[in-house]
């Protein structure tokens, strides 16, 4: 019996040992993490914000390109029925052409 108890009193010997050195260890492990992660908040809060770059504005909208190309052809088709080259029925055929209608 004497064989028998030394062997358990060993047993829980080593076991009361690792469970104590296995908390130590987490509980340092635990700590690292801890201040890793305040630094981490430190270096977002020290950090200025990123800024974006505002986007470029547009000179104008493709409408309003479309809109003055089509005026500067009714200048010259008025243009060309001034100096006598289209005729009032070409003119009138022309610009409805032009404007879609």
């Amino acid at each position: 019996m004497p064989g028998l108890l030394r062997g358990i009193a060993r047993t829980a010997a080593v076991a009361g040992t690792a469970t104590a050195v296995s908390n130590r260890v987490s509980r340092r492990q635990s700590g690292r993490w801890a201040q890793q992660d305040q630094q981490a908040y430190a270096q977002q809060d020290t950090q200025p914000p990123q800024q974006y770059a505002a986007p470029a504005p547009a000179e104008a909208p493709p409408l309003a390109d479309d809109m003055r190309s089509k005026i500067d052809q009714l200048k010259e088709l008025g243009a060309l029925k001034e100096q006598g080259i289209l005729t009032e029925a070409e003119f009138a055929q022309q610009k409805s052409r032009l404007l879609g209608a």
